[in-house]
């Protein structure tokens, strides 16, 4: 799939079905472990940046910045949860080579198929 750059490739609709099924796939695994079953993802979108050391989203080690990244991103995880199908976001972004931009876009939502625990089904 030809693509111009991370968010070029980020906005793709073969992109979201690629990780709709993979998440798919996870969420039948953990519907098999009953201490798990409900820790299911419900709805994902793919950010239109990869986190990175130099916005203060990652640690030198790459390990996720996890109050960074609730301040940062509360809009987008905010939407996951109140039913939008998109989030509009503006942002300022750093390239490799010291220059910033700005970066507007509508970031899609999607749904992802969730299963009943395994246990509810045997008992049925």
């Amino acid at each position: 799939m030809p693509y111009s750059g991370y968010t070029d490739l980020a906005s793709r609709d073969e992109v979201y079905d690629l990780v709709r099924e993979c998440v798919e796939r996870v969420n039948a695994d953990l519907a098999g472990e009953p201490e798990i079953a409900t820790s299911q993802i419900h709805r994902f979108l793919i950010l239109h940046k990869e986190l990175d050391a130099d916005d203060g989203e990652l640690t030198r080690t790459r390990k996720v910045r996890r109050n960074s990244i609730g301040e940062k991103y509360l809009e987008l995880v905010s939407a996951l949860y109140d039913g939008r199908t998109a989030v509009h976001v503006n942002a300022q972004v750093r390239y490799e080579d010291g220059r910033t931009g700005t970066y507007s876009a509508d970031l899609k939502i999607r749904d992802a198929k969730t299963f009943p625990p395994a246990a509810a089904q045997k008992a049925a």
